[in-house]
């Protein structure tokens, strides 16, 4: 009869795990969707600079080895390329660029799946790393959170190395998470080689590798054994060794880049104000509810879990600490936290469920409808936001406006997205003009000037100066002043302000 019992029991345990699967595959195919959709428009609606970056760099690598492109244009495209510097290996890139060759044309739409599908790809492993900690019902609602909440959905699909840098750290975790459980050479491997391809992707992801594999080793073999463990060496120098090559051989650029998002923002680390506008922003971005429960989650997990998750959260901390002002400044830089929220969501998920599972079938019921609400909610919301804009009318636009602009000539431009739209939709490789943020940051890093200095120092060797973004030319009055009094305003168009700068007025 036990035996019987024991059968009857383990059948409905294998049951239950398939359910609890099936309904993370459904929440799979669910965040493919709402990622594909609208998968034609161009690359506006999320950090255009970031993603219009990406499509040039993407676009150059592609016409230097195609035949059907003439040498002018190939080299029309590789000046801009290199006009947008280059801080991070352009491995998404080169891949979209590979891609634009079989598929025999530029569609800008691949990248967006390629972006996608690696978000889904770190998905399955978060699932299962949430289920080994917690169990099925704390995976599926960490999974749920990661897939459709509308930040991930919107930033996870977008052009730029952030997507598949979640995914790196995600697997990098994984293999941490499971190299505790029971040390081998495999784990040890595979968790410094996606460590590894994570820092490489983006540095940023060093922050929570670092807390996260510091804490798994030392919960695991202790100070003392550590240093005489080969896998823990061999997993630190994979996690460090591509960045460190690619980095150090950058020639500076990377280092001048991060220099100037970090170290010269120090001050703001004394001011109360930071805090408040990081918080802000994440609470807006990831939902106050799902952090202060995710922080619950972390308090009420098992003691070895317990430090694993809190090591996730100090990473992050440190990691915006570390590059203060664009926390408060740059959505996409929260896109990490989302990870280590969804797998903090799970032990609350597990609770919810246990405590529920007791209850009347009326209770169960009413806490499934409030889920698939709350899913559909959110899934409309991403919906809706891709339906509110419509930016396939951006290459036409700024195609005229660059067919306009005279062909000889150096112009220097306040336009939008630091004149990305106009070098990859125009094909015109143009100098900046900073907006009214970047001029702040000047600020902050002592570096004001008289603004007759400042305009002739940022002008020198142009011949004119070009404005479309009237709002940012609104933001900088003595700009827009100096401009008036000093230069002949040459071209009057409803999309373009042209001066003429070889020839001020007397």
């Amino acid at each position: 009869m036990i035996g019987l019992q024991d059968k009857a029991s383990n059948l409905t345990s294998r049951r239950a795990a398939w359910l609890w699967s099936l309904l993370a595959l459904v929440l799979l195919v669910l965040g493919l969707g709402l990622r594909l959709y609208d998968l034609t428009d161009q690359p506006i609606d999320f950090h255009p600079t970031r993603q219009l970056r990406g499509a040039i760099i993407a676009r150059s690598l592609y016409y230097q080895k195609s035949s059907e492109i003439d040498d002018e244009t190939r080299k029309t495209a590789l000046a801009i390329q290199r006009a947008t510097g280059q801080y991070e290996p352009p491995i998404l890139e080169a891949i979209v660029a590979l891609t634009y060759r079989a598929a025999g044309g530029e569609y800008l739409w691949i990248a967006n799946i390629y972006s996608a599908l690696l978000w889904l790809v770190g998905g399955v492993f978060l699932f299962d790393l949430a289920r080994r900690m917690t169990s099925p019902p704390g995976a599926v609602l960490a999974l749920g959170y990661y897939l459709v909440l509308p930040f991930a959905v919107q930033a996870s699909r977008s052009f730029q190395p952030d997507p598949a840098m979640v995914m790196c750290i995600i697997l990098a975790c994984y293999a941490l998470y499971r190299w505790g459980e029971k040390p081998s050479w495999k784990w040890a491997v595979l968790a410094g080689v996606f460590g590894g391809l994570a820092v490489l992707i983006k540095i940023m992801a060093a922050f929570i590798l670092a807390a996260v594999a510091i804490t798994v080793v030392l919960t695991t073999l202790g100070i003392r054994r550590l240093w005489r463990n080969p896998q823990v060496w061999v997993t630190a120098i994979l996690m460090i060794l591509p960045a460190a090559i690619y980095y150090l051989g950058s020639q500076g650029y990377a280092s001048d880049y991060l220099e100037s998002r970090t170290v010269t923002y120090g001050r703001l680390l004394a001011d109360p104000a930071f805090y408040m506008r990081w918080l802000s922003l994440a609470q807006d971005l990831l939902g106050l509810a799902a952090i202060l429960l995710g922080l619950v989650g972390v308090a009420i997990s098992k003691p070895r879990n317990r430090l694993f998750l809190a090591s996730l959260w100090l990473g992050y901390l440190a990691y915006g600490l570390f590059f203060n002002y664009f926390m408060y400044t740059h959505s996409y830089y929260h896109l990490q936290l989302i990870p280590v929220v969804g797998l903090s969501l799970a032990p609350v998920g597990e609770m919810i469920y246990e405590r529920i599972r007791l209850q009347a079938k009326i209770w169960q019921i009413a806490l499934v409808g409030v889920l698939v609400v709350g899913t559909l909610f959110l899934s409309g919301l991403s919906i809706f936001d891709r339906d509110a804009a419509d930016y396939r009318g951006e290459r036409a636009y700024w195609q005229a406006i660059a067919a306009e602009l005279p062909v000889e000539g150096k112009i220097l431009a306040l336009t939008q997205d630091y004149g990305l739209r106009l070098m990859y939709y125009g094909m015109r490789s143009i100098g900046l003009w900073p907006p009214r943020g970047e001029r702040q940051l000047s600020d902050l890093r002592g570096q004001q000037k008289e603004f007759a200095d400042y305009f002739a120092s940022k002008t020198e060797g142009k011949d004119y100066f070009l404005v479309t973004a009237f709002r940012q030319f609104d933001d900088q009055p003595d700009l827009k002043q100096y401009l008036r009094d000093h230069y002949p305003l040459i071209a009057e168009e409803s999309g373009y302000l042209l001066y003429d700068l070889r020839n001020p007025l007397p």
